[in-house]
């Protein structure tokens, strides 16, 4: 019996050990590394896009960057993995990116089935339609008979199908691999219409031959969490990535800025002194620095600068803030404190 007793602790013990030992992998092998890997778009405005030079910008590429901030004090020892949407998931499985910041849905399959996390919700999104104006459509209701553009292996495809056959409309789907191809046979005249989320409707329409020439439709035909997904089983990689998600929403609510997160280090708000690390031993938690929030603040900026430069009133898309605000503002948008 005693041996059995022992024979179980030890099972128990070791299983521990190991689940400790797995719980770090990611941030082990990133700082062993001295580099993240960040798995993100092919290319879509706003989000995750080079320029001519090989340098990224975009919210999800502003998320990378925070990261890599929070660990190495420095946001551009960051390497961005352009990913197909059929080969996102299998990229981040196989551990060829330590992350995947590239506007994925969290759905419930993807969360249990797919072996991923979805650690945080950065953009509130969902699915719409784009035609051109001259077709004489004002509603998505009106699209019965049409040809739709989609791309294959996203729950776009399946909202398109879930969507017609709700309404009882028949379409004719025509689908490509990659999200370029499938606006570019949009815009050269395949497809009656273009579908995929609504931030994305915008920053493609600014790719269209004559942008003014194409109107987004008013419907919203289902919800759109998007996020960085992570490895399952590896909890402290998940919880980084969510805090520093969550890092910058508490600044923006509690008014620390890019600007004055220098200023802010000397004050007396218990909620700021526990955010920047002057009171309290949180980064400890998650395998980094007391220091790890004012990294993300000074070199990336707060939610707001972030969305505001990327996709808001004052980039391209002019995306206005609407889910994407602070709760406080009647958005979505809610940071877990930090205490």
């Amino acid at each position: 019996m005693k041996k059995a007793i022992a024979a179980v602790a030890f099972g128990l013990t070791a299983g521990l050990f190991a689940t400790g030992a797995s719980a770090q992998a990611t941030l082990n092998g990133v700082k062993q590394k001295g580099y993240l890997v960040c798995g993100s778009n092919t290319g879509l405005a706003g989000f995750g896009l080079p320029d001519a030079q090989g340098n990224w910008t975009g919210l999800d590429v502003d998320l990378c960057r925070a990261i890599s901030a929070a660990i190495f004090d420095d946001p551009s020892k960051v390497r961005f993995i352009p990913l197909a949407a059929k080969d996102r998931f299998t990229a981040l499985q196989s551990g060829e990116v330590d992350v995947l910041s590239r506007n994925s849905t969290h759905t419930m399959s993807r969360d249990t089935q797919l072996g991923l996390d979805f650690p945080a919700i950065n953009y509130f999104d969902g699915q719409g339609f784009m035609v051109r104006k001259k077709l004489g459509v004002s509603s998505a209701k009106e699209l019965n008979g049409a040809s739709i553009c989609t791309q294959q292996g996203t729950t776009t495809e399946l909202n398109l199908a879930d969507y017609f056959r709700a309404n009882n409309m028949k379409y004719e789907v025509v689908a490509f691999a990659t999200s370029d191809e499938t606006f570019k046979a949009y815009d050269s005249g395949r497809c009656d219409a273009f579908t995929t989320d609504a931030s994305g409707l915008y920053a493609e329409r600014l790719r269209a031959s004559n942008p003014d020439d194409h109107v987004v439709l008013p419907e919203i035909i289902s919800k759109e969490p998007l996020g960085p997904a992570v490895r399952h089983g590896d909890d402290q990689w998940g919880d980084l990535v969510r805090w520093t998600h969550m890092a910058m929403l508490n600044a923006e609510e509690l008014g620390v800025t890019k600007a004055n997160v220098d200023q802010m280090r000397s004050s007396d708000n218990p909620e700021i002194k526990r955010l920047l690390g002057t009171e309290g031993k949180f980064g400890e938690s998650i395998g980094l620095t007391n220091d790890w929030a004012y990294r993300i603040i000074k070199h990336v900026g707060n939610y707001g600068e972030a969305f505001e430069r990327n996709v808001g009133e004052g980039s391209r898309l002019k995306i206005n803030r609407g889910q994407n605000a602070l709760w406080t503002k009647g958005g979505l948008q809610y940071g877990i404190p930090v205490r």
